[in-house]
């Protein structure tokens, strides 16, 4: 099982929840949305005898941030100070 940069997401009821692998957007589904019949929600939460199920780890947790970018629950990170000092370090290299 994958694990992705996580999100922060914070659902309806005002839970907030990090999800970082397939397991935690599953669990993050079961939560409370804005809209269960919208379709970024229903593609995300597929059953798992479906085909689309069958999809790459990457291609499932994309779907998961669609459907949580659409229903405007994923909240903003802050950035790691570790990333800063890597841009600092690798910036002559981006030319």
């Amino acid at each position: 099982m994958g694990y992705f940069f996580p999100l922060s997401i914070k659902l309806v009821d005002g839970k907030s929840m990090m999800v970082s692998s397939i397991c935690n957007a599953e669990t993050a589904l079961q939560g409370q949305w804005p809209n269960k019949s919208a379709a970024p929600y229903r593609d995300a939460c597929l059953p798992r005898g479906c085909q689309r199920w069958k999809l790459q780890p990457g291609h499932r947790f994309a779907g998961f941030k669609a459907a949580a970018i659409d229903k405007r629950l994923l909240q903003p990170t802050k950035r790691s100070p570790a990333l800063g000092m890597l841009d600092n370090v690798t910036k002559d290299l981006q030319a």
